[in-house]
């Protein structure tokens, strides 16, 4: 994927073949300026982790999202708080109770239907498809690393990192997606620089592909305040996704092993908790579930030569899971004819509203290698500092430190070393594999 230095812009093409050639430089820890002038030039919305962590969805409708100069991604007719549905298209399934949905053809980008496409939910664990699609360009999958109490001990879902463990990028990534580790994102994100590091390449990554609803301010989908996706995002980042081979095998790898750690963890394997693998065509999917965001859900199949994507937000698992309303969407969307008049579109790069230019633009900061000693703590590797591919390093330019570690209530913990015992609290009936179960 393509990373943008500061002070530039750069066409996505070639910015995704540079980050694919980009070599792994060794670089030293670079301490993160506060936020100054230049943070004048962001026009999108941000997270607030002054504010309480919410616990509960919006009371209303979310904030609608746009792109920074207005403008509605995808087209006017994704201008709505209520459903859209394609000219000619068949009835819509019933049992659709997700406050808000999107179905798209990725091949066209034709969005055959939605319910408030651009509304600006909390995301839960969906979040981690965002922080897949940012990593796995710039991390060496056969770089370990290192487990932490941080990691050991984080809220919600985790895998069952160790402190004293050493764990392939590779593997960390089948984590983050098969089981939704917490501490696999913690992890992850230390490893490529550290959490504000992470944050500030994800919210770059959405902006690059027209995710302009989407703001990141943990690399888990922890809930913290302001922190969003909408179902349009989602979309678009789930068909990056399983448009890439390398992630697209991560998205449907069976299971993996999670190594033994002498006199702290036996081996043990996890399993893909994707609902609907194993239905016709699947791509992937992936679960979310907070007490602020309830149930999401992120997933694609293919059949027939014709891939369908479809997202799930802020819905219960009663009358039907986020993952059955999805199967019921990818089902309806195979049976819409070729050609019929879309509601909107799912944009590629080179269709993107050009950002407003703001009226001053003040030079950003260079970055500053001798502040080292001040960075993020090392991710555990024995021989050298950890190490940032130099354009994942230059977004922690002139970024504010954000608080990453977010309760989530009641959320299931397994026990160091391994998945839940079976004395554990049962998972819900939807299987979500999350920030909470």
């Amino acid at each position: 994927m393509r990373r943008r230095l500061p002070g530039a812009r750069w066409p996505v093409a070639a910015l995704v073949a540079a980050a694919i050639a980009l070599p792994v430089i060794a670089l030293p820890a670079i301490a993160l300026p506060t936020a100054g002038p230049a943070a004048a030039e962001d026009a999108r919305p941000t997270v607030d982790p002054t504010a309480p962590t919410p616990t509960a969805p919006y009371a209303g409708r979310p904030p609608q999202g746009s792109a920074p100069d207005g403008r509605t991604v995808g087209g006017e007719g994704l201008d709505t708080r209520g459903t859209v549905v394609a000219t000619g298209a068949p009835t819509l399934p019933e049992g659709l109770a997700a406050n808000g949905w999107l179905v798209a053809d990725t091949g066209t980008g034709d969005v055959l239907a939605a319910r408030d496409p651009h509304g600006r939910y909390y995301p839960a664990s969906t979040l981690k498809t965002l922080t897949l699609l940012t990593l796995a360009p710039v991390l060496d999958p056969a770089t370990v690393v290192e487990g932490t109490a941080e990691d050991e001990n984080i809220e919600g879902s985790r895998v069952g990192l160790v402190v004293g463990g050493r764990y392939p990028v590779s593997l960390l990534f089948q984590a983050l997606m098969l089981q939704s580790g917490n501490d696999a994102a913690s992890a992850l994100a230390r490893t490529a620089g550290g959490a504000t590091v992470t944050v500030a390449a994800m919210n770059e990554t959405a902006e690059d592909i027209g995710a302009y609803d989407t703001v990141a301010g943990t690399p888990s989908g922890l809930d913290v305040a302001g922190q969003s996706s909408s179902p349009y995002d989602l979309a678009l980042i789930f068909r990056a996704l399983v448009a890439d081979p390398g992630t697209a095998a991560v998205l449907t790898t069976p299971t993996a092993d999670i190594p033994a750690v002498e006199g702290r963890s036996p081996g043990y394997q996890i399993q893909n908790q994707n609902p609907l693998a194993g239905s016709p065509g699947n791509l992937g999917g992936k679960t979310g579930f907070t007490d602020a965001a309830r149930h999401t859900f992120v997933t694609a199949a293919e059949r027939n030569g014709r891939r369908l994507v479809v997202s799930v937000m802020d819905t219960e698992n009663v009358p039907l899971r986020a993952a059955d309303q999805a199967a019921l969407l990818l089902d309806w969307g195979f049976t819409v004819p070729p050609g019929v008049e879309e509601v909107g579109t799912l944009v590629a790069s080179g269709d993107l509203p050009p950002l407003p230019s703001p009226t001053t633009a003040p030079a950003r900061p260079t970055l500053q290698p001798e502040l080292a000693s001040q960075a993020d703590p090392p991710s555990g590797d024995d021989d050298s500092a950890p190490w940032v591919p130099l354009a994942l390093g230059a977004l922690a330019v002139g970024t504010t430190t954000l608080l990453v570690r977010r309760r989530a209530a009641g959320s299931l913990r397994p026990p160091p070393g391994g998945p839940p015992r079976e004395d554990s609290p049962p998972r819900s009936a939807g299987g979500s594999t999350s920030t909470r179960p």
